[in-house]
């Protein structure tokens, strides 16, 4: 155990990246082969999207519902889902779970004109939080046990020493060496949340932070990968391995955190193609049905509107410009005849449910269930 580190003193000589360590052990390389083929099936999944705005509208709320849940911000699919146009009207932690989305989306779209960086997760945290975040600048934060109510880990303070670590966290990430961006990607979140860099929000944040790396580093087009689902699945071995990094940083640890996170990857990537696969099946289906039954309202444009989002609004057609508001009803309410979708109240106004994919999006498994109309 590193003499300087004291579970409840300031770990202000946290070891800069990387590692003095191999974190290409032989184990690690072949789980990182896996995990690159998983990722590289999910960007061809992506890709065969015709509306990217599908995945863009859906998956990141699934993201956004997991990643709250790890923070015992507890909220369903279903209510992201219908409150996505309506958060007014949401229940605080829905309300939070949304913001989670609106960073995820924010810090997207930074890349365009920044590599990740300290900025970046200044402004994602901000959108989680709903409120200004910047680096912390006064003392006393610690990690306890919810239970016990022992400290478990203090981070380190002093603003310059968090803006210190920050900059070799950045240095590290965009190094121009030969590690395996998902290599780099796990030390990297590691790091972050070792650093603990703001008063709250740091385990959302540095989850943001992994999706847009991957998007950073080519490997997805867009923030759809689903990992927050891993980490619920294995939340105390998550938190686990973090802390022996911290009480050990051995050999053993690192490997044993890296290995988590590919499979993580691994797994996760698996299972979004999958549910993608099933979403492109299903709206393949709704534009067969649509088309063969109601010629005279079928358009691709009206089918991409209503797998945009499971709860579709008259507004939403009108916008796209498929029709004017009258029009636009009527349309939806010929998709209700044929059993597409289901009319439902909400407030002063109409949803029009897409039942198959509502299903599809809010089950574990990547099938669609045949009861549903």
């Amino acid at each position: 155990m590193p003499s300087q580190w004291r579970p409840d003193r300031p770990y202000n000589d946290l070891p800069r990246l990387p590692p003095n360590i191999d974190l290409e052990t032989k184990p690690v390389l072949k789980q990182c082969i896996r995990a690159r083929a998983a990722l590289a099936e999910l960007k061809q999944s992506a890709e065969l999207i015709p509306n990217g705005a599908i995945l863009i509208n859906t998956l990141p709320l699934l993201e956004a519902r997991a990643s709250s849940e790890i923070e015992n911000i507890v909220t369903t699919a279903d209510k992201l889902f219908r409150h996505l146009q309506a958060e007014g009207t949401a229940d605080p932690a829905t309300r939070e779970a949304l913001r989670y989305r609106r960073a995820l989306l924010e810090g997207f779209a930074t890349l365009e004109n920044r590599p990740l960086c300290t900025r970046t997760a200044e402004i994602v945290c901000t959108e989680i939080k709903g409120t200004e975040i910047s680096v912390r600048r006064v003392p006393g934060t610690a990690l306890v046990n919810q239970v016990s109510n022992e400290i478990i880990y203090t981070p380190p303070e002093t603003e310059s020493r968090i803006r210190e670590l920050l900059a070799n966290w950045e240095q590290f990430l965009h190094a121009a060496d030969t590690l395996d961006p998902l290599i780099r990607m796990s030390v990297a979140h590691y790091q972050f949340e070792a650093i603990h860099p703001f008063t709250d929000g740091n385990g959302r944040s540095g989850r943001v932070l992994n999706s847009l790396f991957l998007v950073e580093q080519g490997l997805l087009p867009m923030p759809i990968l689903y990992l927050s689902r891993y980490i619920i699945g294995h939340k105390s071995d998550y938190y686990r391995l973090l802390l022996d990094i911290t009480r050990k940083n051995d050999q053993a640890g690192w490997e044993q955190w890296l290995l988590f996170m590919l499979r993580g990857v691994e797994e996760t990537a698996t299972w979004t193609a999958a549910k993608i696969s099933a979403i492109r099946d299903l709206a393949e289906e709704a534009v067969r049905l649509v088309r063969e039954t109601l010629p005279k309202i079928y358009s691709r444009e009206l089918i991409d509107v209503v797998f945009e989002q499971p709860y579709c609004r008259i507004s939403n057609v009108v916008e796209a410009e498929i029709a004017g508001r009258q029009a636009a009803s009527r349309y939806l309410k010929a998709l209700v005849s044929i059993e597409m979708l289901r009319e439902q109240a909400f407030g002063r106004e109409k949803l029009f449910v897409n039942v198959k994919l509502l299903d599809l999006l809010t089950r574990d498994e990547d099938g669609v269930d045949s009861q549903s109309p």
